[in-house]
């Protein structure tokens, strides 16, 4: 079944901001492209969040947004707590390929929960279209983060 084209424009709008070409530069996934673990892991001062934290923190409100258009119950995210991570300095290469693989995988789930609905009420085109501002806030971020890396 072919999704309507109110759901056709939010998976539009969802992946412009994650992963496709977009009109405002780079997107979330496109900002880490390249990024080491010792980039990632990098904080401006020590009280700030550092890329993976972002990276984490992004993945969470996908998972959140995607909850709320399931109806699942809370909980289920892999890992524990909510919004924040804190992830370890010292966590390596494979740590950090397998929390952007924790973003893809929420990524999919929540553009599944969108791919799949019938139809497409106000509430849901706020929360999808905030999802994607989400996405390309947080990528803006870590390209600030990047240069100031350097």
């Amino acid at each position: 079944m072919t999704p309507s084209r109110p759901v056709q424009q939010l998976l539009g709008i969802l992946d412009q901001a994650y992963d496709k070409r977009s009109w405002h530069g780079t997107n979330l996934r496109g900002s880490i492209r390249g990024v080491s673990a010792g980039q990632a892991s990098w904080r401006p001062e020590p009280a700030r969040h550092n890329i993976w934290e972002i990276v984490v923190h992004a993945a969470y409100w996908k998972y959140a947004v995607w909850r709320r258009l399931t109806g699942q119950p809370r909980g289920s995210f892999p890992l524990k707590g909510s919004d924040w991570f804190r992830r370890p300095e010292d966590a390596g290469e494979r740590a950090w390929r397998e929390d952007k693989a924790l973003l893809d995988q929420m990524h999919r789930s929540l553009r599944e929960a969108v791919a799949t609905r019938r139809d497409v009420r106000a509430s849901d085109t706020f929360l999808i279209s905030g999802a994607a501002a989400h996405d390309v806030y947080h990528a803006g971020q870590i390209q600030l983060l990047k240069r100031l890396h350097r």
